[in-house]
């Protein structure tokens, strides 16, 4: 790993991290996204629209109506395993969009601060196989991609590998699955995993929900410990303004129906439940509580410890 700057530093000695039960979850930054991020991803989360949320502000969005998003992922032990969930974009990587283009980020640092260094890592859960979702799941070593956990499985939905690998790929994509998705198929490191309606469990504490719509094997992630509930959203839900507007989507979703039913259905079973909801892109604090709120939901903030 390089050597982090003095900024970076001092960073590492405060990794955000929840408490779920017996299970700590710790974030994992590697970027933030660029202002004109929200209006390209989410084309109708407007700035009249933002601005009329008052609780957005300033966390999830500024004064003019702007979206704030990040990318990170997130990482804790549960059943006896030390578990990443979603490994971001990565460093070094050919990409189309220049906001994620041959990134140089301490994320590993950031994680081995964490606890976690990348020999440790037993699983790798992928909530679905998107550029800014699988980064880290390779790094360079003398000019080839090799995983990044060596000693991991990583896991990801049948249905998502499926459909990916029946898809007609542009360059850009087909780029993204040569460098960060085959290179741990052909170390036979990925195994794929049947997902019901219902969900399944992947260890004690730790079940994917089927969440599709975004990508037609998309998951998210379900935490229990001690009879508290977390969950990891993956992209079903991009950012909180989607609480107030469920209706908005992503410019990016495979399906944007199923995606908006998806998410209408699980914001509704989050609801005032208490259970503590994880964005995967949602900047700090990150973390928060779904209430009912006039017709529809806003998220109460958690602080990480």
């Amino acid at each position: 790993m390089r050597t982090p700057s003095a900024d970076e530093a001092n960073d590492l000695a405060s990794i955000p991290s929840w408490t779920v039960g017996d299970i700590t979850v710790h974030r994992i930054d590697e970027v933030l996204l660029p202002p004109a991020t929200g209006n390209w991803l989410l084309p109708d989360a407007t700035t009249d629209v933002v601005r009329q949320q008052e609780w957005l502000r300033p966390d999830f969005a500024d004064h003019e109506g702007v979206l704030h998003l990040d990318s990170h992922g997130f990482a804790f032990e549960a059943g006896g395993l030390r578990v990443l969930v979603d490994t971001g974009i990565g460093n070094g990587k050919t990409r189309a969009n220049p906001a994620w283009h041959n990134l140089r980020t301490g994320y590993l640092e950031r994680l081995a601060a964490a606890g976690f260094p990348p020999d440790s890592v037993d699983l790798v859960v992928l909530t679905h196989l998107h550029t800014d979702h699988v980064g880290w799941n390779t790094h360079e070593v003398n000019g080839e991609w090799v995983p990044t956990f060596p000693n991991a499985r990583y896991v990801t939905s049948r249905t998502e590998r499926e459909f990916w690998a029946a898809y007609d790929m542009d360059e850009p994509r087909q780029s993204m699955f040569d460098d960060s998705v085959i290179p741990v198929e052909e170390a036979g490191l990925l195994d794929l995993v049947d997902v019901p309606p219902e969900g399944t469990g992947i260890v004690p504490g730790l079940r994917l929900l089927p969440t599709p719509g975004h990508t037609p094997g998309h998951v998210a992630v379900q935490l229990t410990s001690r009879g508290e509930t977390a969950l990891i959203t993956g992209d079903c839900i991009h950012h909180p303004v989607q609480f107030a507007h469920p209706a908005i989507g992503s410019c990016v979703d495979i399906d944007p129906e199923q995606s908006e039913q998806s998410r209408r259905i699980l914001l509704a079973s989050l609801a005032d439940t208490g259970t503590l909801v994880l964005g995967t892109h949602f900047p700090p604090p990150t973390a928060g509580r779904v209430v009912t709120h006039g017709d529809a939901y806003r998220l109460l903030p958690v602080t990480a410890a």
